[in-house]
């Protein structure tokens, strides 16, 4: 069982009370959405579920020594492309029903170890190093819903039941709302022509049917659909065959792969996979600029990544705030996150261990 399943100590989430109070803001009955205001705020909350797995998978991600575990890197990499086509998904949804999205602001940033955002807090998120603990999180991450279990708009279980939840409530309010719900402005949409990277289909929302599409994806993805291992996207358009995350990362922490043939209910039935645990970079977990003296090499260092982190952000935010366009400019900031948390991951700290990114706001001059 992970180390991070206990809660954290009080004084390390100095928001804790912010956010209980805009979890009363979100209240529902009954599981569901009741109001399009409501249904915005959740969408929101859909944006910054599926943010708040990136860094996380990044942290493991980038500790991976090159040209080791080729198999585990290449996994999580396709991953967190598609947890940002995730996100860009929300933010369609969220704009196609009149709403904005905020990805840069001080709230939406998690202060890690976090849970994942208005969950039932079953278990914590870390920054670490990849290893079999943190893959058995991405697992509770990614765990699919149980067959038939309930929408959940609050204190879910799994991200499924929370899409689940949203999807109902597209339906009932465009279905009861004179004229519909999808009334937001078309031009901000970000479509497949802006988008920086593959990780899927890249669906502009202009109708209930395209919100449900995109749900389907993001759901298809992450868990799978209707009871398969198999991301149906891929099926659909004839490429080849790709598990949802939930079951890539399983041949990751299994150490085999999975056949096509295989049950979500067995384990994988395939060729074994090399995973070499230890050949890693040795990532102090949960690293805080507060851990260095201000001024410090080492805090600048961390100081100068969440400025590229808070950049990417911004980016981010603007282009799903009217200006698609930019998102293309995304891909060189990427490439210099990854440099400063890789130098980061190359500091030693004493220990044996190293430092890392810490995935904070910072204010952008």
């Amino acid at each position: 069982m992970s180390t991070y399943n206990r809660p954290p100590h009080p004084r390390k989430h100095p928001r804790k009370r912010q956010q209980l109070l805009f979890k009363d803001a979100l209240a529902t009955e009954n599981g569901s959405i009741k109001t399009v205001e409501s249904l915005r705020r959740h969408l929101q909350t859909a944006i910054e579920i599926e943010h708040s797995t990136i860094p996380t998978y990044l942290c493991a991600l980038y500790s991976i020594n090159a040209n080791s575990n080729t198999f585990a890197y290449q996994t999580i990499q396709s991953v967190v492309m598609e947890e940002m086509l995730h996100m860009i998904l929300a933010a369609n949804i969220l704009n196609a029903i009149g709403g904005h999205p905020a990805i840069d602001k001080p709230r939406f940033i998690p202060e890690y170890p976090t849970y994942l955002p208005h969950s039932d807090d079953a278990f914590l998120v870390p920054l670490q190093k990849f290893s079999k603990d943190t893959i058995s999180i991405f697992l509770q991450i990614e765990k699919p819903a149980k067959r038939l279990a309930p929408p959940e708009a609050d204190h879910y279980q799994t991200i499924g039941q929370f899409y689940h939840a949203i999807k109902h409530a597209l339906r009932h309010l465009d279905h009861t709302t004179p004229g519909g719900i999808f009334t937001g402005d078309k031009k901000r949409q970000v479509s497949s022509e802006h988008y920086y990277g593959g990780g899927g289909k890249l669906i502009p929302v202009f109708s209930l049917d395209d919100a449900i599409e995109a749900i389907n994806e993001i759901v298809g993805q992450g868990e799978g659909m209707n009871g398969s291992i198999i991301d149906p996207d891929h099926r659909l358009f004839g490429e080849e065959i790709e598990y949802a995350h939930y079951f890539r990362y399983n041949e990751i922490f299994l150490e085999r792969r999975y056949l096509p043939t295989d049950s979500p209910q067995e384990p994988p039935s395939g060729p074994p996979v090399h995973i070499d645990w230890e050949d890693v970079l040795d990532m102090q977990p949960n690293p805080k600029m507060a851990d260095y003296p201000q001024g410090s090499e080492l805090w600048n260092k961390t100081y100068e990544f969440n400025r590229t982190y808070m950049t990417l952000l911004t980016n981010i935010h603007n282009a799903c705030n009217g200006r698609p366009e930019l998102l293309m400019s995304a891909v060189p900031i990427m490439y210099d996150l990854k440099y400063k948390a890789l130098e980061l991951m190359n500091t030693p700290i004493g220990n044996g261990k190293t430092a890392g990114p810490s995935f904070e706001y910072v204010k952008l001059d």
